[in-house]
């Protein structure tokens, strides 16, 4: 005769914590409602898979280091005329493009909401049990230029591919020197077509010579980037000045027909950019 005594030692061993706590339960349930054994040890797969889900994403949370409460839905879209609400939707509804190591690069001046907007496609994506990390990109560029002078840089990049998505927020605060912009550029070419990026700037790449030192490394930095990626401009006056003068209602949006993302005139490169019928950007002859 088989025993259940030992039941919950047994799912113990096995890591069942969620069928330990809810098999007793659960019978109860399927003898009231009649159901055979295979429904009842459905239901507690199901119960063990939706716990074990909850669990994930409340990590992944934790690790991602994504600012609270900025989600789509305390995003004030009608604040932003011409931003299309389905494409952020899309960016952050659906992780295919993570798995393609495809970009986003959010360009536009302060207080514009960039930083809202990669935060709330980053929590679409741990909610898709994706890994996602969130920098301020000078603390990044810091830590980076710490691990290399102590000879540990390729291991501090290794590290960084366990998320499958990086946003690097305000990229275009970054110092330039030799030190700092030379490790945000190795960077960039260690991810490139393993990794994605989600990068807000404030500088269009017509003035990202500021931030690397000489033109070639700017170009290949934004060869790399651009190559496979969505380019959003974020056309605003300030969402946070507007919010001080009480100037922004907080009200749920209504329908917004969804338009193609352009590329402004200022987001320039040497290398001619053409677009697919999903409106991302890619140079015509990417560098390698």
């Amino acid at each position: 005769m088989v025993q259940t005594a030992t039941l919950p030692l047994m799912l113990k061993q096995l890591r069942l914590a969620s069928v330990a706590r809810h098999w007793q339960g659960m019978l109860a349930t399927a003898e009231r409602n009649g159901w055979d054994s295979a429904q009842y040890l459905s239901a507690l797969c199901e119960q063990e898979l939706t716990e074990r889900d909850s669990r994930r994403i409340a990590r992944y949370t934790q690790d991602s280091h994504l600012p609270t409460a900025k989600s789509l839905a305390s995003f004030d879209f009608t604040q932003v005329p011409g931003l299309s609400r389905a494409r952020i939707e899309a960016l952050a509804g659906s992780s295919d493009w993570t798995r393609q190591a495809r970009n986003v690069l959010l360009f536009g001046a302060s207080g514009v909401g960039k930083t809202h907007l990669a935060a709330a496609i980053g929590h679409g994506l741990v909610e898709q049990s994706i890994r996602v990390r969130y920098f301020v990109t000078t603390a990044l560029v810091q830590d980076l230029q710490l691990a290399r002078q102590h000879l540990r840089l390729e291991d501090a990049l290794h590290k960084l591919d366990k998320f499958p998505a990086l946003i690097l927020d305000d990229f275009g605060y970054v110092k330039k020197t030799d030190q700092e912009t030379q490790v945000l550029f190795e960077l960039i070419a260690h991810r490139y077509e393993t990794g994605s990026l989600i990068i807000t700037s404030n500088q269009p790449f017509a003035e990202w010579d500021r931030i690397f030192p000489d033109q070639m490394m700017t170009v290949a930095a934004v060869d790399r980037l651009v190559h496979h990626a969505t380019l959003i401009e974020v056309s605003s006056d300030s969402y946070r000045r507007k919010e001080a003068l009480g100037q922004v209602v907080v009200r749920t949006p209504t329908a917004i027909t969804p338009t193609t993302t352009t590329i402004p005139a200022s987001v320039t490169t040497t290398a001619p950019v053409s677009r697919d019928h999903s409106g991302d950007a890619h140079p015509d002859t990417p560098s390698g």
